[in-house]
């Protein structure tokens, strides 16, 4: 798709500044066509560079903000589009958008308030000496304020989930009956949710939309921008418009919910997409909005009990409403501080292999290898694999940070931040998580196939063969135990340590002494 057209426009009396993320066409910008109101969107360096972006998330953006640039210019809307062929790219884009708003003569200047805390003090501290208004507005598209969750916790050390989403159940009325209490008795049904896929089962295709990104690709080598990963030049994985998003919603309701619930943590090298919606980007750049997307689900289920059980449903909704929600508040009540938060002191670089997926740990190969092909790995393999490895190692927050914010198409710093380092590395020290999620290999074994065809025994803890998560469990809690020896769900691990003998016990130090002393060749 070309970009829209960037031409020189007639005066204007606002000018107002449109981020990537920011394409609801339900907005009330949107709502009348004012010839005196000028708006600019920017494709640009700033926002490729500032950390290394997959190819298909770049692609990704800017194919959405031109479709969706192209579909205001043609309700008659004033847009002025620059694209990354264009010189003023390389530059700063609020200097761009000063230029523009001092050519046009604009009174007034108007943003949307954006997600990141970076962008967010950028915007304010460059706009505060422009000599003409400046007004904020809304997004109008989450389900809460910036400092909701921080108010519904005021006081607590730890936010606990469960709490907030109970909340916002009965706030938006979502799946509760006539009385107000949960649909099946339950609030949640997380316990139902853990399924291994049946050996043999393999998931349905994913929806792929055929498009030739190959002139914008050669538009992105042209300017310079770097990213990592590979991308078809035609099979395209992610909806880039509304009507594509929709499509992707319906397709998910129809097909893919009975069974999401039952198999949202299931590991396989069967499907990449297994059954989950892959609904996060569409939403993340606002192109659908949370409330009709728990809509959809929810009708489906009142109109059709059979067609999927609560549990599926009530799994589905959780990741909306409460999680996605939680993760916002969070990042929002602990930011900027948050970004610099590292609870076990670690400082260890990241493996090279994180951005090859060559290893011979046969879980860690498959996510990333498929993170590279689609951009994309579901919570399990991020929280579970990619994150569980880098947490036992010792890896630097700030180096996890940056290559989950990269590689996935869905990751902006909102929402990659405290699942990165809150969730998966424990580095807020139990704001998100009530204890670190690490795990041995018995847990990879027992949510999916990797493990036979590793070259490492997942069975073994010191040999020179065995798993290395094996020895990094029992080395991570040794060396933490001052951490985390009063954290009442972790007493059992440490009551098995001090049961080992001190031979058993130095043995798995050492071992996992080893493993670390050798993480760029495993």
């Amino acid at each position: 798709m070309p970009a829209p057209s960037s031409s020189p426009h007639a005066p204007a009396r606002t000018l107002r500044l449109l981020l990537g993320d920011q394409l609801n066409a339900k907005h009330s910008w949107w709502k009348d066509v004012d010839e005196d109101v000028l708006t600019v969107m920017v494709e640009c360096r700033q926002e490729t560079d500032y950390a290394q972006h997959h190819v298909q998330k770049v692609l990704s953006f800017f194919l959405a903000m031109r479709h969706f640039a192209q579909e205001r210019q043609q309700e008659g809307h004033r847009l002025v589009y620059v694209s990354i062929a264009h010189p003023d790219a390389q530059r700063p884009m609020l200097e761009v958008v000063h230029d523009r708003l001092k050519a046009c003569g604009a009174q007034a200047f108007a943003y949307q308030s954006p997600d990141e805390w970076r962008l967010d003090e950028l915007i304010r501290t460059k706009t505060a000496d422009w000599a003409v208004e400046v007004t904020e507005a809304d997004t109008e598209h989450f389900l809460t304020q910036r400092g909701d969750l921080a108010q519904h916790f005021e006081g607590k050390k730890q936010y606990l989930m469960e709490s907030f989403y109970r909340m916002m159940r009965k706030r938006h009325d979502v799946l509760l009956d006539a009385g107000g209490q949960p649909e099946g008795g339950k609030w949640n049904y997380d316990a139902n949710n853990r399924k291994k896929l049946p050996k043999g089962h393999v998931p349905p295709a994913p929806k792929l939309w055929e498009k030739d990104v190959t002139a914008l690709r050669d538009e992105l080598d042209a300017a310079g921008v770097k990213t990592v990963g590979r991308t078809s030049w035609t099979a395209f994985g992610w909806p880039v418009s509304r009507a594509e998003g929709l499509e992707l919603l319906s397709l998910f309701v129809e097909e893919l919910l009975p069974r999401f619930g039952d198999f949202q943590d299931a590991l396989t090298e069967d499907s990449w997409t297994v059954y989950h919606s892959r609904l996060s980007f569409v939403m993340n750049v606002k192109l659908l909005h949370p409330r009709e997307v728990i809509g959809a689900v929810e009708q489906k289920w009142r109109e059709n009990p059979g067609h999927a059980s609560v549990e599926q449903v009530e799994g589905f909704i959780r990741q909306i409403l409460g999680w996605r929600e939680y993760m916002r508040g969070v990042y929002w009540a602990h930011m900027p501080s948050y970004a610099s938060m590292n609870f076990f002191g670690h400082e260890r670089k990241l493996p090279g292999w994180y951005w090859t997926g060559k290893t011979g740990m046969r879980c860690l190969q498959h996510a990333i290898g498929q993170t590279l092909d689609h951009a994309y790995a579901h919570h399990i393999q991020r929280l579970m694999v990619t994150g569980n490895f880098a947490l036992l190692a010792g890896i630097d927050p700030a180096e996890v940070d940056a290559w989950y914010l990269g590689v996935y198409i869905d990751a902006i710093e909102w929402v990659e931040m405290p699942n990165a380092r809150g969730m998966s590395q424990f580095a807020d020290g139990g704001i998100v998580g009530t204890k670190p999620y690490v795990s041995s290999a018995n847990y990879i074994h027992k949510m999916g196939p990797h493990c036979g065809a590793c070259r490492y025994n997942r069975t073994g803890k010191t040999e020179p063969d065995a798993c290395p998560f094996n020895s990094l469990y029992w080395h991570f809690h040794a060396t933490n135990r001052s951490l985390l020896e009063r954290n009442p769900r972790i007493g059992m691990v440490y009551r098995t340590w001090d049961k080992m003998t001190p031979e058993k016990q130095q043995a798995l130090l050492d071992r996992g002494d080893h493993v670390l002393d050798n993480l760029e060749t495993l």
